[in-house]
């Protein structure tokens, strides 16, 4: 594991464990190697790190070159997260994303796109168009209370409860040829679906 990224995966588990009440249930649902897709809500900007905290394994983010404009900000964002275009038609990310999935790497992507600071958002077709094409095992991670952290200090001190629930492992079949829109949001709706499962009731929005 990269040394910066144990650095902020250390950090992060004392500031949640000492300043917050955090909890992580499902471990034992974290393949341990081999290519991996994790997909989760998205609350606020806690959400990445938190993440970090929780898996076991080294993964990146997708996230919008906006953050990446400061060069501390930069910086930190670098060490588990690749820049892409605020509206997510980034081709260049996508062969990104799909380049480290056949490397047998880890991606972590926020299908909603923005945060939800509750009930989940629809979701983009492209967290199906990636798994389609990569047949990357999914990993569906649900994240509860982070929704009031979403500034830098209420990140390193949290003060509050959250948790992050982890699914069980899944693939999507795969399927020859061009595939359509309809077919793109069913199986979007499909993987999102396994998200919500994860979540109690007031955050799963138009998945419940």
């Amino acid at each position: 594991m990269n040394i910066r990224y144990a650095i902020v995966r250390a950090t992060g588990k004392v500031c949640f464990n000492l300043f917050g009440r955090f909890e992580v249930k499902g471990l034992e649902g974290v393949p341990p190697r081999g290519r991996l897709l994790i997909v989760a809500n998205h609350l606020s900007n806690a959400d990445p790190p938190v993440l970090v905290v929780s898996i076991p394994r080294r993964f990146w983010f997708v996230a919008k070159r906006g953050l990446f404009r400061h060069p501390i900000s930069a910086y930190f964002m670098r060490i588990f997260s690749h820049p892409m275009d605020r509206s997510g038609q980034d081709a260049e990310t996508l062969r990104w994303m799909l380049r480290m999935l056949e490397d047998e790497q880890t991606i972590g992507i926020f299908p909603e796109g923005t945060r939800s600071q509750g009930p989940m958002n629809k979701a983009g077709h492209g967290v199906a168009y990636v798994a389609l094409k990569s047949q990357a095992t999914i990993l569906p991670v649900g994240i509860v209370g982070t929704e009031k952290a979403q500034n830098v200090w209420r990140i390193i001190f949290p003060f509050r409860r959250f948790k992050v629930i982890i699914g069980q492992p899944f693939s999507l079949p795969p399927i020859d040829g061009n595939v359509d829109t309809p077919v793109l949001e069913s199986l979007t709706d499909l993987i999102m679906g396994r998200v919500a499962a994860l979540l109690p009731k007031e955050y799963r929005g138009v998945y419940g």
